[in-house]
């Protein structure tokens, strides 16, 4: 009695096939450790604007003293009075004043950065204990109830980020047959979503905010449609990595140049550079200015994500254009009469094994997406 034993699968070729897949997960190991570790790992301050209030030698002396102290960590000045400390502080040009005297005091905004603000005041508590003065802490630009640290605004940007991310690879994997500008319109539609996701969140939810929701909402959209539109954009050159691609952008390079956790005045120069111009930045800056300081420098903050929605959107229309291109039957070619059946079925064969690829690997890309 004979019993037939079906071939096996191609063990070979399955174990090449995962083995290239598993390439994404090491390059993400590998780019994230370098991001986080080397953007948060050792926060120290360089240059860090902080004045101290008054005139007088008395007031140069512990000034130059400060300075030289601090050895390229802080940059002292001095200012006439109190009022003109706190102007600079709620427009973001110092992040601590000392106003000395038998009861000294500091004035920071933590609205700008908790932790800075924590670096300034560990600065000034060690001064005021050298003149043996208790040190009373005004913070002139507080945080909403709801946001004690300053970083959700942070957590803020990262929710915002995977919702947008995450959703080029659906757009781009499951929508890779549609039209571009179909795309296009999924793209805007569910950037709208995940903007009213987070304003929920910002607002009723969490309170993150306790004034300019409206502003807060325009600025998620205006980000996560950055996002969106660079990724579907993309997504027609890098294909399968593209969720790496996006990755790099609205992560690696973003979360850690954002200033959600530590500015750039306590970061190496390579993040702080990027915070120049990075979306990220951009939200949370904006989202900062908008909220605790009036609007000022607002409008720089808002070009910044409209910069990188202009790029998302020449980038779709590249790619549009790329497409077009690609699927663009060859002229001149002579007609050569029907295909023999034989040739036929081939072709229709190699059609089908071709879609079934493209369809494996776009669902394999999404899977990719959502376990990251």
């Amino acid at each position: 009695m004979e019993v037939s034993v079906s071939a096996g699968p191609n063990t070979r070729g399955a174990l090449k096939h995962v083995l290239g897949h598993l390439l994404t997960p090491l390059l993400m190991c590998v780019g994230m450790g370098l991001a986080y570790l080397g953007a948060f790992h050792a926060p120290e301050p360089h240059d860090l604007r902080v004045d101290v209030v008054g005139s007088g030698p008395t007031t140069q002396v512990l000034a130059q003293s400060l300075q030289d102290r601090g050895a390229g960590a802080l940059d002292v000045r001095t200012v006439a009075d109190r009022e003109t400390a706190v102007t600079a502080l709620r427009e973001q040009h110092s992040f601590g004043a000392y106003v000395p005297g038998t009861k000294p005091e500091l004035l920071v905004a933590s609205g700008s950065s908790d932790t800075s603000a924590m670096a300034v005041e560990k600065v000034f508590t060690k001064v005021a204990a050298a003149q043996d003065a208790p040190l009373r802490v005004t913070d002139v630009a507080p945080t909403a109830s709801g946001d004690p640290t300053g970083q959700g605004v942070f957590f803020l940007l990262v929710a915002l980020s995977i919702g947008a991310y995450a959703s080029v690879a659906v757009i781009g994997g499951a929508g890779a047959v549609l039209p571009m500008r179909i795309r296009v319109l999924l793209a805007a539609g569910m950037s709208f979503v995940v903007s009213l996701i987070g304003t929920l969140f910002a607002g009723p939810v969490f309170h993150l905010v306790d004034r300019g929701l409206g502003g807060v909402w325009a600025m998620s959209w205006l980000y996560a449609a950055g996002i969106l539109l660079v990724g579907v954009g993309l997504h027609t050159f890098l294909r399968r990595w593209t969720t790496l691609g996006v990755m790099v952008l609205f992560v690696m390079l973003n979360f850690t140049s954002s200033g959600g956790i530590y500015r750039p005045e306590l970061q190496p120069g390579f993040f702080g550079s990027l915070h120049a111009f990075w979306n990220g930045a951009g939200f949370v800056e904006g989202v900062r200015a908008h909220v605790y300081f009036d609007g000022y420098d607002l409008g720089g903050n808002v070009l910044v994500l409209a910069f990188w929605l202009l790029a998302g959107a020449v980038l779709v229309t590249v790619a549009g254009l790329t497409e077009a291109r690609r699927a663009k039957p060859a002229e001149g070619v002579p007609a050569v009469g029907p295909a023999p059946k034989t040739a036929m079925e081939a072709t229709s064969k190699a059609t089908a094994e071709a879609t079934a690829e493209e369809k494996a690997e776009a669902e394999e890309e999404m899977e990719e997406a959502v376990a990251v």
